[in-house]
């Protein structure tokens, strides 16, 4: 008989495995119940917070896939795998798509070996350069020097170097030679001829035998590593500071929130809010993630997120960004979105994407990296030769100092993190302030633009405007004009229509219902009220429904344009009934940040659905002479078309969704950070300070990131056009200079450290 079978069982509320309720199950008591739990993971969970599992908010988030962290190569974005590892390209190790706080599992390998390499070098130099150092050995250790040598040599190279091996086999193996193939190729035979040299000296004709035998490279072998290593962890060190950006902002978000429940507030891991909570912000506290004010008012300092210093005051129904600061009051918010799907995650993703991209001029160093490793290959076969034949007794000692020299001096890997390095840090640099780059080809294309063509509301006004006049023009009153004006903007989201709208909800109007709602993108919207069609919208509208423009109303729409306001007109089937108008302020800033691109040597250029004369009065406020009126979304795509045709570079800034086909015909697209997600969407560049501002530092950080790439690379390819030669032996004949092994190996090392340096100047470039 089963004993087992009358032990009861319970459901653990966490997994929903069936559990065996016995002495020593895990189990927890929670409000006078107690519940068992399949393992100690999940009943510290469930503890963390009951509610999400008992209120069944658990089953409505569902169960996620769990996806691995993915790892790419900084140098070749398109490798990409779940586990981490070396680039079967290049050989350098992969970096997570996403920086984390954990610390690097390679770095931490690499400092352990490059300390036992270091270690064992040190006494390896001594006995090797004794006499050169002044230090007299005993005579009767001289015949023994080279065995004790090989002893210290053998782990640095067979355990230490391990790794680097690894990646020269793989480079063979994979068809793609790069630095790890020289340093193996350079390592292996420097360490394989002390060996011969030690253990069969009789090979050697007499000419090669000196007082303590052959000649050896052990503590060359084993010094390349050792600053190999140094090299190296110099570089994971830089490396992992250009993820310094990313890493901040994902210290943005906390790691709990107070939910609002029935029974009180808690407080419960963020991972487990879900959209429709009820959250409360205290002062000073990280709101947790996106959401809405339901209850209470503060201030809210945005400057992490859009670079603006100036907190925020919000209010009832006021939006709340994950990651913000609360200021001095107390608010409730309810959460719109949480997890991957808030401003904060979607910032994140798109910075890491922009550091996987690959600018233009990559291309160049791609093109050069592809043929380099043969042709240093092929310089150290030719050095070895030269030696051989031309060079003093004993040639192979020079011959083999020389090819060795070459091969470990060479460094491709300074090539191909010359732009990478500088993009990466150029993106994490850009989203301080608020300046999110989608990709590297927009950066190095905003580096070039000389016309930047805007539009109006939304970019050069605050796109908030307020309903300032209502002319009944035969509604009956100008409350009539505003009841039936605000009934047809009930299903729009555009700023006027949202001014309407509160229009009508101060004076407490009534709407009617309205039906077949239809929006004529540029011109207005439409809709049926009973058996009327209704009408609201430019005068591009009114030539759509066939509605005249009496002589009077011109005249009136004409007066108010001439203010600066927006006039839109309401028709009742072919008649007009009315004129709104309505006042959107410039922005505090615009007149400044225009002051700022024009000394930046770009043309701006207005382009907007707005009548002439409204556009005309802006434009006159700030200085503007390029003027482009009255045009639909195409008229918009049309006009940076033409300009690009006449040879300009041209970046167009909107935030709606008539703004959409301009921004993704433009050069560079400037999504305005408030405005639509189809804006966004089709920019390149998205500011999240929603101003002008943010179009001059995004120039400023774009000119001095390319600037900076060009230094890399010429410092890339100079640095290899001249240590090349030297490393063959070039001055030889001229000063007798011959460069040591060893001094190459610190020269490779240093030209990626060096490359990387100049790269992270970017992080303290004043935007």
């Amino acid at each position: 008989m089963d004993q087992t079978a009358n032990i009861p069982t319970g459901i653990d509320p966490v997994c929903g495995m069936s559990v065996k309720i016995t002495d020593t199950s895990r189990k927890h008591d929670h409000q006078g119940t107690t519940y068992h739990f399949c393992g100690e993971k999940c009943r510290t969970r469930f503890k963390a917070d009951p509610y999400f599992y008992l209120s069944g908010n658990a089953k409505k988030r569902g169960k996620l896939a769990v996806k691995g962290v993915l790892y790419t190569c900084p140098m070749d974005p398109e490798v990409v795998q779940y586990t981490p590892g070396t680039c079967p390209k290049c050989g350098m190790a992969l970096e997570p798509m996403t920086p984390s706080t954990a610390p690097s599992p390679e770095l931490a390998d690499f400092t352990r070996r490059m300390g036992i390499s270091a270690a064992l070098s040190v006494p390896l130099v001594v006995l090797a350069m004794g006499p050169m150092l002044g230090l007299s050995l005993p005579m009767a250790w001289h015949p023994y020097l080279n065995y004790a040598q090989a002893a210290l040599a053998s782990p640095v190279v067979l355990w230490a170097a391990l790794p680097f091996f690894q990646r020269a086999r793989d480079s063979l193996l994979n068809r793609s030679p790069n630095m790890w193939t020289l340093i193996g190729l350079g390592v292996a035979a420097a360490y394989l001829y002390s060996l011969l040299a030690t253990f069969a000296p009789w090979v050697f004709p007499p000419a090669y035998q000196g007082a303590m035998g052959v000649e050896t490279y052990f503590e060359a072998s084993s010094v390349i590593i050792t600053l190999v290593f140094l090299g190296q962890v110099l570089e994971l060190r830089a490396r992992a500071r250009t993820g310094d950006a990313i890493r901040a902002l994902m210290d943005l978000a906390p790691a709990t929130a107070f939910r609002v429940q029935p029974d009180g507030t808690f407080e419960v891991p963020l991972e487990n809010i879900i959209a429709g909570d009820l959250l409360r912000v205290r002062a000073g506290d990280k709101v947790p993630v996106d959401g809405d004010v339901v209850e209470g008012a503060s201030s809210v300092d945005e400057s992490l997120l859009t670079g603006e210093a100036l907190p925020v005051e919000k209010t009832l129904g006021a939006a709340l960004t994950g990651g913000t600061l609360n200021g001095s009051g107390t608010l409730v918010m309810r959460a719109t979105r949480v997890g991957a799907a808030t401003v904060l995650a979607q910032i994140i993703d798109m910075v890491a994407a922009a550091r996987r991209s690959r600018a233009p001029i990559q291309a160049l160093a791609d093109r050069v990296a592809a043929w380099f490793v043969p042709t240093v290959v092929g310089v150290a076969l030719a050095a070895f030769a030269g030696w051989m034949i031309f060079g003093p007794t004993p040639g192979f000692l020079y011959a083999m100092a020389a090819a060795v020299s070459v091969l470990i001096i060479a460094c491709p890997c300074a090539l191909g993190l010359a732009t990478p390095i500088s993009i990466t840090t150029a993106a994490g640099r850009g989203a301080s302030v608020g300046v999110l780059i989608k990709d590297a080809a927009a950066l190095e294309a905003l580096a070039k633009v000389d016309t930047l063509v805007i539009d109006k509301t939304g970019t050069l006004t605050l796109g908030r405007p307020e309903v300032s006049d209502v002319v009944d023009l035969g509604a009956g009153s100008a409350d009539a004009v505003l009841t039936l004006a605000a009934a047809l903007e009930q299903g729009a989201s555009h700023p006027l229509a949202k001014a309407i709208l509160a229009a009508a909800g101060d004076k407490g109007l009534t709407l009617p219902a309205v039906t077949a709602f239809e929006s004529l993108a540029g011109q207005g919207v439409v809709a049926h009220h009973g058996a009327t069609r209704l009408g609201l919208g430019n005068a591009a509208l009114l030539a759509t429904l066939g509605v005249t423009l009496s002589p009077q109303a011109a005249d009136q729409a004409q007066t108010l344009r001439a203010m600066g306001k927006t006039v839109m007109f309401l028709t009742q089937d072919t008649t007009l009934s009315g004129l709104i108008a309505a006042a959107d302020p410039i922005k505090p800033n615009t007149a400044q940040a225009l002051a700022k691109l024009h000394a930046q040597g770009i043309t701006i250029v207005m382009a907007t659905g707005d009548a002439q004369a409204t556009a005309q009065a802006v434009a006159q406020s700030l200085g503007l002479t390029q003027i482009n009126a009255g045009l639909l979304p195409e008229g918009k795509a049309d006009l940076v078309t033409q300009l690009r045709a006449q040879g300009h570079v041209v970046a167009m800034a909107g935030d709606g969704v008539n703004d959409a086909p301009a921004l993704a015909v433009a050069d560079v697209g400037i999504a305005m950070g408030p405005g639509s997600d189809v804006a966004v969407e089709s920019a390149c560049i998205t500011l999240l300070g929603g101003d002008l501002i943010g179009i001059a530092r995004a120039v400023t950080l774009s000119r001095a990131t390319m600037r900076n790439i060009r230094q890399n690379l010429l410092f890339a390819f100079g640095y290899n056009a001249v240590c090349i030669p030297i490393a063959a032996g070039l001055l030889y004949p001229v000063t007798g200079l011959v460069l040591s092994p060893m001094i190459a190996a610190a020269a490779m090392s240093l030209s990626s450290v060096s490359v990387i340096t100049n790269a992270l100047r970017l992080r303290a470039l004043k935007l």
